[in-house]
């Protein structure tokens, strides 16, 4: 079964598009006047963003209480772990902290898919500044399909740019079903890894959480602080 099902934008098509010349439209995606798919797409971007940040200080408190619920709302490795090692000493079964994990990997990425169809390059060169990633996803249409579900499968991986993979696939024309299959079944060997490797490590994997749990206020407003300071010290650091 093809994922191709419509025409993509191409890389020489897209930069057959004049460029905005205002210096704001840098920041957005899309080319000319954004309609209301547009904005609705980008407002769900920047809650997820928002989400995020706002659920970073509470970490360290749900990793201990409510692990599993962590790992469903931020689909953390280290969520995951914890959750897993809960689950050996039988504070939860062990395939509900798998299935929550991969869930909450997943659960947003069709929002990434979904900027790929609309955007196509203009959201990929929001993600990266890399011109080589530019030029891989402005061909991503010439690409054997094997090699593009392969690489979805394989995005969850460290080191590679998820965001921009799951964006040109759906920039390629991937339909929406088979993305999330393969992105499911990605995140599903991923946590079944970290799982297992939590589920191994057992009472001493808790006991770390545990201590992390103890001084969790110290954690989060150093986290905190952390966020705020290195945009600063970078400045100070270009003004010399």
């Amino acid at each position: 079964m093809s994922i191709v099902d419509g025409t993509s934008p191409s890389l020489a098509a897209a930069d057959a598009v004049p460029r905005a010349t205002n210096p704001w439209r840098r920041f957005v995606p899309w080319q000319g006047r954004a309609g209301r798919v547009d904005l609705a797409l980008m407002g769900a971007i920047l809650a997820v963003v928002a989400l995020g940040v706002a659920l970073r200080p509470l970490k360290p408190f749900l990793l201990a209480s409510h692990p599993v619920m962590l790992e469903f709302l931020t689909g953390d490795l280290t969520a995951i772990g914890a959750a897993a090692a809960f689950a050996r000493i039988g504070e939860a079964p062990l395939w509900l902290v798998v299935v929550a994990g991969a869930a909450g990997m997943v659960k947003l990425d069709w929002l990434t898919w979904w900027t790929g169809r609309q955007w196509g390059l203009g959201i990929v060169r929001m993600f990266t500044a890399s011109e080589r990633a530019v030029r891989f996803a402005g061909r991503a249409t010439e690409l054997r399909p094997w090699t593009l579900r392969a690489a979805v499968v394989l995005a969850v991986l460290p080191g590679v740019p998820t965001a921009v993979v799951y964006a040109v696939a759906g920039m390629a024309g991937m339909r929406l079903a088979t993305f999330l299959i393969l992105d499911f079944a990605g995140a599903l060997t991923m946590t079944g890894v970290v799982a297992g490797l939590g589920y191994g490590l057992g009472q001493r994997a808790v006991d770390v959480v545990l201590l992390v749990d103890r001084y969790a206020s110290v954690v989060s407003l150093t986290a905190i602080a952390v966020a705020v300071l290195i945009p600063v010290v970078k400045r100070l650091i270009r003004r010399r």
